[in-house]
């Protein structure tokens, strides 16, 4: 069968999508997943996604790692399918979806997509880094000299570590720029690499930064590889709410491949 997708990047951390509202694209088949997002091979993507029904909500969001295997939320790609969902004529300048961690609301405000994370609460505080869940698993630790700091093998041994077991986590290298900007280079387990931006994980970043005092501003820029994105939140008692990762959302490309 012939397939039309899409392709779409949010500060360089890219995505095939699909539009399966009529259940059409074999989703169990994780080679080929794996296949599709392979940038030699295949289409190429840090991830997969599908846009799929939602019996009370805009839409589904269904998303696979690049090694084809399901995976937990996906801020950037959330906003890839907000802007996805738009340019199919599901939404216009609000959505309501449904992903892995539960529901997300979501404005469009012109080029950029201001995403609502989920409530987070999930945080430890250690010696040398920070632990937060916003979706997604998150270790967040300064460093310095982060521009050539070795993000793909440093980040593998956390992953891989003891600390976080067979599921292992993210990893997010990161140095303060200013009392409210800070850069982020992020290891993505499921990719097995560095991504050139991960939106749970400047997520997290923000809120580590603000629970240990190294700011003390409640909107956050960060500077990725691949652009730059804002997160604000508001901190209730030892609850982080709304949050939202706000940045760009962009369409690439379209095309048609045979499965």
């Amino acid at each position: 069968m012939q397939f039309t997708f899409y392709k779409y990047h949010g500060t360089g951390n890219d995505f095939v999508i699909f539009d399966n509202r009529e259940n059409t694209f074999p989703k169990n088949n994780t080679k080929l997943i794996e296949f599709l997002c392979d940038r030699r091979f295949g289409i190429g993507g840090d991830g997969l996604m599908l846009l799929e029904k939602h019996p009370k909500f805009d839409f589904t969001m269904v998303y696979f790692n690049s090694d084809g295997s399901t995976s937990t939320m996906c801020g950037n790609g959330g906003r890839c399918l907000v802007a996805f969902a738009k340019k199919l004529g599901i939404v216009n300048e609000e959505a309501h979806f449904e992903a892995s961690d539960g529901y997300h609301f979501a404005r469009i405000e012109g080029e950029l997509i201001a995403l609502q994370m989920i409530d987070v609460s999930d945080i430890q505080i250690k010696d040398t880094y920070e632990y937060v869940y916003t979706g997604s698993p998150h270790h967040v630790q300064l460093v310095q000299n982060l521009s050539s700091f070795d993000v793909k093998n440093k980040g593998a041994q956390i992953r891989y570590s003891e600390l976080y077991g067979e599921k292992g986590s993210n990893v997010n290298f990161v140095e303060q720029v200013n009392e409210a900007t800070f850069n982020v280079r992020t290891y993505e387990r499921g990719v097995e690499d560095e991504t050139l931006s991960c939106g749970t994980g400047v997520t997290a970043v923000a809120i580590a930064m603000f629970e240990t005092g190294k700011t003390k501003e409640s909107v956050v820029e960060l500077n990725v590889p691949g652009g730059k994105l804002k997160v604000s939140f508001v901190k209730d008692n030892n609850e982080y709410k709304n949050v939202f990762l706000t940045g760009p959302a962009q369409f690439v490309f379209e095309g048609s491949i045979e499965i």
